[in-house]
């Protein structure tokens, strides 16, 4: 029996994975929308829907991207909402819905209005102005399963609205968000639904960023102010996600600086818990992106760096109160006002304004994968001159086979077998382990 065989099962055996390093992945996908940055993107379960933002001029154009076939298909225009920036756009479970935003023109135009986008029929309709919040751009809105929620913003370019309202798709109506024990009107705050209630926190309040917040409970509509004792430093154009039990503030622009600290809500305790700067990205700048995967929250965006503007962020663990680094290793190039998602398996980066040279608004697709996320083999059988190793695969993903005499970093090579496409079940790959002579191996989802 071949040696390195025995030394290779032996080694699956005994050892710990052998490759957990996180990857990123430019996507060469044909036809993605046109450059832009400022959109908005929502994730319906196969899609991601990217719609509006800015490059030349306002868009009203988007485009759906499709990991499984790794393709784009273009939204249609007609009966879409006129082009604008400074809007929000949430998923109903059905239909992508937006609203509010503004275009600069001869002068500053604040919509009112929005419009329900149908990926199933690649239609457009109107959002019912009956009712509806003021207009205003830089809110936020949330979805409760039932209704999408807006509340916030910036009412002209002086004015911020401490005022909202609840959309019901099932009915295209407007039902107004109570004022009492709101918070001071903002802007450029986070909004995240924890499921029964918003939290609204952080923001622009009469051009000071802010320290509190309160939580808005629709089926009784009436506030909760939230505790500030502490909460994070006063800011503004931060990320919060939504962990299940805890809402994570992290980063954005405060007095004077950029903030790289951040805190857990938990509203069961009406308390803060301070995020662990140890291992942290340094200060992330407004503009940033963050996902929540289910256990890490991922922070990514320009970073402000002595010199210059550069690229990287982090992966955040609140179960053990720690950071780890994300690669930039195939990374996007600095850029600002991206858009991401969460696929359930990675994250999804469309578009942005490129910082670095050559600077100006991108249309680039980048998926990046979690340690964690790529599959190892579970089965390695030694053969009469052939490896066979079988792991475990998901639907939509293709699998490479990785070798390397050593397990240092950087020494991984491609064997060159063909790939194999993720069924959902056990694939093997037969690989010839004299010919190959490499004693580790690897399977790589992309």
């Amino acid at each position: 029996m071949n040696k390195t065989c025995l030394i290779l099962i032996f080694t699956w055996l005994a050892s710990p994975p052998l490759f957990s390093a996180d990857a990123w992945r430019k996507l060469t996908n044909g036809n993605p929308p046109g450059p832009r940055n400022a959109h908005t993107a929502v994730w319906n379960g196969e899609e991601m829907i990217v719609w509006g933002g800015i490059n030349t001029s306002f868009l009203n154009t988007g485009g759906r991207y499709k990991p499984a076939t790794d393709s784009w298909t273009a939204c249609s225009v007609s009966g879409a909402p006129a082009g604008r920036i400074g809007h929000t756009a949430v998923w109903s479970g059905s239909q992508m819905l937006v609203w509010g935003g503004f275009y600069s023109s001869a002068g500053n135009v604040f919509y009112p209005n929005g419009g329900r986008y149908n990926a199933a029929v690649n239609t457009w309709s109107a959002l019912s102005t009956t009712g509806a919040p003021v207009n205003r751009r830089f809110h936020t809105s949330v979805w409760t399963g039932s209704e999408m929620i807006v509340w916030g913003g910036e009412h002209n370019t002086s004015s911020s609205v401490g005022s909202g309202g609840r959309y019901n798709p099932a009915t295209d109506t407007w039902a107004a968000v109570s004022a009492i024990g709101a918070p001071a009107g903002r802007k450029d705050h986070t909004a995240v639904w924890t499921g029964s209630e918003m939290i609204i926190w952080g923001g622009t309040v009469a051009g000071i960023p802010a320290g509190n917040g309160a939580r808005y409970n629709p089926t009784t509509n009436t506030w909760t102010a939230i505790t500030t004792a502490g909460a994070p430093s006063p800011r503004a154009t931060h990320t919060a996600v939504w962990t299940g039990s805890g809402m994570i503030v992290w980063g954005g622009t405060g007095p004077g600086a950029s903030a790289s600290t951040g805190a857990i809500y938990a509203p069961a305790t009406n308390s803060w818990t301070a995020v662990n700067q140890t291992g942290a990205p340094p200060a992330l700048r407004g503009g940033h992106q963050a996902v929540w995967t289910g256990s890490e929250m991922i922070v990514w965006g320009d970073l402000l760096i002595s010199g210059g503007v550069t690229t990287g962020g982090g992966r955040y663990s609140p179960s053990t109160n720690s950071w780890t680094a994300v690669t930039t290793t195939g990374a996007p190039e600095a850029r600002y006002a991206a858009s991401t998602i969460w696929t359930g398996n990675d994250m999804i980066l469309f578009g942005g304004h490129r910082s670095a040279p050559p600077s100006g608004y991108v249309n680039e697709t980048f998926r990046y994968t979690p340690v964690g996320e790529e599959l190892f083999i579970t089965r390695a059988v030694p053969g009469e001159g052939v490896l066979i190793l079988s792991f475990p695969s998901l639907v939509g993903r293709t699998y490479t086979l990785w070798r390397s005499a050593t397990l240092a970093a950087g020494s991984w090579t491609n064997t060159g077998l063909a790939a194999l496409a993720g069924t959902g079940g056990a694939l093997s790959f037969n690989a010839p382990a004299t010919a190959l002579g490499s004693q580790f191996f690897h399977v790589r989802s992309d």
